[in-house]
């Protein structure tokens, strides 16, 4: 799930739809029907959510370990960010929230939803 109002949002997915080279990961906008059900199930406030959500068969991750967990998947060189593991989450996450809250003002606000081309369009859910 992501935010396609958010300028750094949004460009994240881009970068998961250009280097994920295997299609492991379907996006969802949390503005759309399948994100905002998602978050609403995970207790999250679908329209000032916090934290970028991903739904794995083993779990539903949030906050930075979701954020290493995509870039661990990616081809190189996003992959390397996944050394960010070995910052303790109890470290890492407060930075991770405090950028969520304040994405808006550090990035931009898009006036509408980012939506892929064509060719990615189908990895939308």
């Amino acid at each position: 799930m992501f935010d396609a109002l958010c300028v750094l949002c949004s460009s994240n997915a881009q970068i998961v739809l250009r280097n994920d080279t295997k299609g492991r990961f379907a996006l969802a906008a949390m503005q759309g029907e399948v994100g905002a059900r998602i978050y609403a199930d995970e207790g999250i406030d679908p329209t000032n959510p916090e934290t970028l959500v991903v739904v794995t068969p083993e779990a539903v991750l949030r906050n930075s370990d979701a954020v290493i967990h995509i870039y661990r998947h990616l081809a190189w060189p996003w992959r390397i960010l996944g050394v960010f593991a070995l910052v303790p989450r109890v470290q890492r996450d407060p930075l991770y929230r405090m950028i969520a809250r304040n994405r808006y003002q550090l990035f931009g606000k898009r006036e509408v939803c980012w939506v892929p081309d064509n060719a990615d369009r189908q990895r939308l859910l």
